[in-house]
């Protein structure tokens, strides 16, 4: 039953990476596109390379972190809630949290992809 729930885990944190990366792209290719000469022009290519990985690294290791730890917060709220079915909406609450911390990564991809265009 373990591996079932690491193979889980292992899901969810791939499903959640692609997803980020994803957004990233969504958000990252408009900027590139629109005033490439003006962007071109404040800033070097090395830094501008620099930017746009920053972001993904931000957005990608969140949303691999959040993964981790959903599917560690998920498993034991399963556990407690089997015995105590009334923590559920505790219990929502703390794996609600573990998922806020992709959010966070991609905020901060938002504000580094923000300072670049």
């Amino acid at each position: 039953m373990n591996a079932r729930f690491r193979i889980a885990a292992g899901m969810t944190a791939i499903a959640a990476l692609l997803a980020a990366l994803t957004t990233l792209l969504v958000w990252a290719l408009p900027a590139m596109a629109a005033d490439t000469v003006v962007a071109r022009a404040a800033l070097p290519p090395e830094a501008l390379s620099w930017g746009f990985l920053g972001a993904a690294v931000a957005t990608g290791l969140s949303a691999i972190g959040a993964g981790i730890a959903v599917a560690n917060v998920g498993t034991a709220a399963i556990g407690a809630i089997a015995e105590k079915p009334e923590l559920f909406g505790r219990l929502l609450i703390l794996v609600g949290l573990a998922e806020g911390i992709a959010i966070y990564g991609l905020i901060v991809s938002i504000l580094i992809l923000n300072r670049l265009a």
